[in-house]
């Protein structure tokens, strides 16, 4: 989960960067066909006629957004969603912003988007009450600290199971706390990213967890004084497009999706915004 930053000069990226969630592990419908995925052909199944609704949450951070402007391409995020859109026929201008708060993204029932894009992992739980395309980014946690505290130099499995930790409401990486980490301490749960910022700062907590990029990020711009501890062994988690269940654009939109990884323009997206913040120690949880 979650996000932040400007785009960033690029830099080498090797091949295995661009590897995304397979089929089987990001379930989705069915598989559109090239006559069937015309932009005419996909009319009926949008939220709107004549225009590609896509919805995320407020503050759009970087480095999936940037200047808090989802409408602008760019960003990863930003970007991607153009692309895919692009790839089912529409022009920029066909493309129309929706606000969706996180946590309301993946509760069951009709949706007023034709998909988000927001950092949402696919987990088979929220998959019982949305649809979720391919993985369109493969998705590792980080620890974020205030620098001088114990938790930076002492992380061993053991020792990271003493310390008091918060994260927001629904979000994998407060899951992957309570799975992985398994700190004798319940978690402190947060409404929002901002809450659980703040609450490092005011030191109710000892560290949160966050995806790599986004703990890269708010560690050296977000908050005075923290520091980006490590990033933790992928468990398999990766971000999907979210649908209402059961809609079927999201064959479509796999398809464009597939296409974007082969044609390399997934790969050049990955190595414009978020290559800089991949390169990090990793411990074990």
């Amino acid at each position: 989960m979650r996000r932040i930053m400007s785009a960033v000069a690029a830099v080498a990226i090797s091949a295995g960067l661009v590897a995304c969630g397979s089929s089987s592990s990001s379930p989705s419908s069915s598989s559109g066909t090239a006559g069937g995925c015309s932009n005419a052909a996909i009319q009926k199944d949008l939220y709107k006629k004549g225009q590609l609704t896509v919805a995320t949450d407020k503050p759009a951070y970087p480095p999936w957004f940037e200047n808090n402007n989802p409408s602008n391409g760019k960003g990863f995020e930003s970007a991607v969603a153009y692309a895919i859109a692009k790839q089912l026929g529409f022009k920029t201008s066909q493309v129309a912003w929706a606000y969706e708060p996180f946590d309301a993204s993946y509760a069951p029932g009709p949706k007023k988007f034709d998909f988000d894009i927001n950092e949402i992992s696919y987990t088979p739980q929220r998959a019982t009450a949305v649809t979720f395309s391919e993985s369109y980014y493969d998705v590792s946690q980080s620890l974020v600290a205030l620098k001088n505290t114990p938790i930076v130099s002492k992380h061993t499995p053991a020792e990271l199971k003493t310390y008091v930790y918060g994260d927001q409401v629904g979000t994998t990486s407060l899951s992957f706390i309570t799975s992985q980490i398994q700190p004798t301490a319940q978690p402190k749960v947060f409404q929002t990213l901002n809450d659980v910022k703040s609450a490092l700062q005011t030191h109710q907590i000892a560290a949160f967890v966050t995806d790599t990029p986004t703990a890269q990020y708010i560690s050296s711009s977000e908050i005075p004084g923290s520091i980006m501890v490590a990033q933790f062994p992928s468990t398999g988690e990766h971000y999907g497009l979210l649908f209402s269940l059961g809609n079927p654009l999201v064959g479509c939109v796999n398809k464009a999706i597939s296409t974007l990884k082969s044609n390399g323009t997934l790969a050049a997206l990955q190595k414009q915004y978020l290559q800089i913040y991949l390169s990090v120690p990793t411990i074990k949880p």
